[in-house]
């Protein structure tokens, strides 16, 4: 499987060096390109003195937009599949390769990195918007995505050409419970993650908040209003109930 790990990075500076270097120590099978969007810290500046590989954007443009850009790159240079990759440290690239075999093996369209695989998720303020976010995945796409809000996924080709066709679709909970009722078949590996390493989260509780319900609005009822979209070889599940 040819694989490009995408690695959005906004104001990343202070994390990015380690990550690429832990990156290139252990895959150093698969390809990276970084997306730089639109970072007013020394991001563009790292990467061209460090000759890593980078797209930059001009401006801040949102992770949707990153992802898009980097997805874009993977299928216009023949990649099979992309890896979302966090550039503060979170993520650990010693799981890439389960979850590039998870993909191999069972010819699934996504694989995300469960941090509460066969586990229960804590019950903490910092979990509980995940809790709900699986309740709401559960109701309406009938499936129990064990950790939803994990930014550690793995796509298909036919799933990033789907993102690149429909600007609605983000690398989020939403889109994934709507993927899942359009017959996508989305796995799980168990992976551990790390505190970021440097830097400020957006996630503030505030934020987060508003995240929360974001993605609950979306799952449960903006998604009457998304159109149908064709995945290769698959049956869609549109019976499932949405909204109550």
């Amino acid at each position: 499987m040819k694989l490009l790990i995408i690695i959005p990075a906004y104001n990343e500076a202070e994390s990015l060096r380690g990550v690429i270097e832990r990156l290139r120590s252990t895959c150093p099978q698969y390809d990276y390109i970084i997306v730089n969007d639109g970072s007013t810290d020394e991001t563009k500046e790292l990467c061209e003195k460090n000759g890593y590989n980078v797209i930059n954007h001009t401006v801040n443009r949102g992770l949707a937009e990153a992802m898009r850009t980097g997805m874009k790159y993977a299928l216009e240079n023949g990649y099979d599949a992309a890896l979302q990759f966090d550039a503060d440290g979170q993520h650990l690239s010693e799981y890439i390769n389960s979850m590039v075999n998870c993909m191999k093996e069972s010819g699934c369209d996504i694989v995300i990195g469960s941090r509460f695989l066969n586990s229960k998720m804590p019950f903490r303020l910092r979990t509980l918007g995940g809790k709900i976010i699986f309740h709401a995945v559960r109701h309406a796409a009938n499936a129990e995505l064990s950790d939803p809000t994990s930014g550690m996924r793995l796509f298909s080709a036919d799933i990033m050409s789907l993102f690149i066709e429909n600007k609605h679709f983000t690398p989020e909970p939403d889109t994934l419970a709507f993927l899942i009722r359009m017959g996508a078949d989305i796995r799980e590996v168990k992976v551990t993650m790390e505190d970021r390493m440097a830097g400020q989260s957006y996630l503030t509780p505030i934020n987060a908040t508003k995240y929360m319900f974001k993605m609950i609005k979306s799952i449960l009822y903006s998604q009457k209003r998304w159109q149908t979209v064709e995945i290769p070889g698959k049956k869609k599940s549109f019976t499932t109930k949405i909204g109550g």
